[in-house]
């Protein structure tokens, strides 16, 4: 079992920053995928945000992020950040950290296990 716990959501202005973390625990002698996913307002849908695959090498992103977010991981590979850059009105939502031993792709039905969420709101 892994546990996932995102933090370094709030509130912050159009063109504003922010840096998302999800702390893994438990079993993660093993490498995980580990993906960001968020869930706009008023929607079920949790839409692909970014990945970062097991071995660090291969990352992903939504074309709605390109070039404005950055995942990366720390070296012992128990976390992973989601740097937001020039953020936007459309990126609120809650964010979500996934992971997965196999899987790292676009699907959201494809990771195991995930965190609890944390809020993104950006005022226009």
């Amino acid at each position: 079992q892994v546990q996932l716990v995102e933090s370094g959501g709030g509130l912050v202005q159009a063109g504003g920053s922010l840096r998302l973390s999800c702390a893994a625990s438990g079993r993660t002698s093993s490498s995980y995928a580990m993906a960001w996913f968020r869930q706009a307002p008023g929607t079920s849908l949790r839409e692909f945000v970014a990945v970062d695959n097991w071995t660090g090498a291969i990352t992903a992103y939504a074309d709605s992020v390109k070039g404005r977010f950055t995942i990366s991981r720390d070296g012992a590979e128990n976390r992973v950040f989601l740097q937001m850059n020039s953020l936007k009105p459309e990126d609120t939502a809650v964010y979500y950290c996934a992971a997965d031993r196999t899987y790292y792709g676009a699907g959201s039905g494809g990771y195991g296990y995930w965190g609890q969420g944390t809020q993104v709101t950006v005022s226009s």
